[in-house]
């Protein structure tokens, strides 16, 4: 341990934890630093002394975070857009340690008074949050979480749009050809829009009659059983299959069209305007690519399947996504309850069996 100077400032350099440390005194008087010098040694005497952290400000936090754990993501996009959304409101000058709860809640105050919807309020602040807890357990920038103590936004119920078998039939019918099996594919599996598009062959299991999505929105592993109808689906697309490209749905050679062979086995990026287009051409209104998903599993739900099974399939973490689809199935309910009166008369049916038994 000791004092020395750099340039005209004092500094101190002593052992914490068997790392050596080397802090400034901020100041040029010998006897003021030598006071500071002898203040430390007495804290880490008493074991009250801690090392202070680097401080960080509120952009650096920010661009790390989409640097390391976002710029992967299939939706790196939207993610950008919620942060630009934080850095307008906090600045890119005011310090991490600084942020308070109060500071926070009164972003989420500003959003409000901007009429911004709630499920996007609450977009912001589960970015915020997971940055904060990066920031503190792997990076260690900061000692606690102002997020933590923020309420979120209470959301309206999801909103569950879809087609009936007919409705569907029409819709499908005015599609163009390109587009029929990616729609069949979606109303089939219940896969999101991306994961569909940028299906490749080798995720595609016809012996087995599985798909598989190694990385999905929730980052997490899933298989989807092919049943019969998308099956022939994928048979017909299999037997003609661009020989050099991986996507299960792609340009076909199309020469006459495109003299170049620019996108001559490429992958789809966007299906909005045919999309658009066949609705309107099926008189179909108010229905959005990623309710070929709700189609999917409000049938499972009006068929009997189980919320749990319906969950698992659409690759949810909890049941809570699924619970949206719950009154479509009245029956089941009713057919649990229904259980009830059989044990009842069960039991019923045993006491007088047993009554006529005494008696005799």
């Amino acid at each position: 341990m000791g004092l020395y100077k750099r340039g005209s400032v004092w500094w101190v350099r002593f052992t914490y934890r068997g790392r050596q440390i080397f802090k400034s005194t901020e100041t040029e008087d010998k006897k003021q630093a030598q006071r500071i010098y002898d203040k430390v040694k007495f804290e880490i005497a008493e074991g009250k002394w801690f090392e202070k952290k680097p401080e960080h400000s509120f952009k650096e936090m920010m661009e790390r975070y989409l640097k390391e754990h976002v710029s992967q993501k299939k939706s790196a996009r939207a993610y950008k857009g919620y942060v630009s959304n934080l850095l307008a409101f906090f600045g890119k000058d005011v310090l991490i340690s600084e942020m308070t709860p109060s500071m926070i809640s009164e972003f989420k105050l500003k959003r409000r008074r901007d009429g911004v919807k709630s499920g996007t309020i609450n977009r912001d602040l589960s970015i915020l949050k997971n940055c904060f807890n990066i920031a503190m357990k792997q990076w260690e920038w900061v000692d606690s979480n102002p997020v933590t103590r923020i309420v979120m936004e209470k959301e309206p119920p999801g909103r569950v749009r879809f087609l009936t078998d007919e409705e569907f039939e029409r819709f499908h019918n005015a599609c163009p050809e390109w587009l029929k099996p990616v729609v069949s594919t979606a109303r089939h599996t219940g896969m999101r829009k991306e994961n569909i598009l940028s299906l490749k062959w080798n995720q595609v299991d016809l012996f087995r009659r599985i798909i598989t999505l190694e990385q999905t929105k929730n980052n997490e592993r899933l298989c989807i059983p092919i049943n019969d109808t998308l099956m022939e689906v994928l048979k017909k697309l299999a037997k003609v299959r661009h020989i050099k490209s991986q996507y299960v749905f792609s340009h076909p050679n199309a020469r006459k069209r495109n003299a170049k062979g620019t996108f001559n086995g490429r992958r789809y990026y966007e299906v909005k305007t045919s999309f658009q287009e066949a609705l309107k051409k099926a008189g179909i209104e108010n229905f959005r690519f990623h309710d070929l998903r709700h189609c999917f599993a409000s049938d499972l739900v009006q068929r009997g399947v189980d919320l749990y099974l319906v969950q698992k399939l659409l690759g949810h973490k909890s049941q809570a996504m699924a619970q949206r689809y719950a009154h479509l199935a009245p029956e089941n309910l009713r057919n649990a309850v229904l259980k009830l009166d059989e044990k009842i008369n069960t039991n019923l049916r045993h006491s007088e069996e047993e009554a006529a038994r005494q008696d005799g």
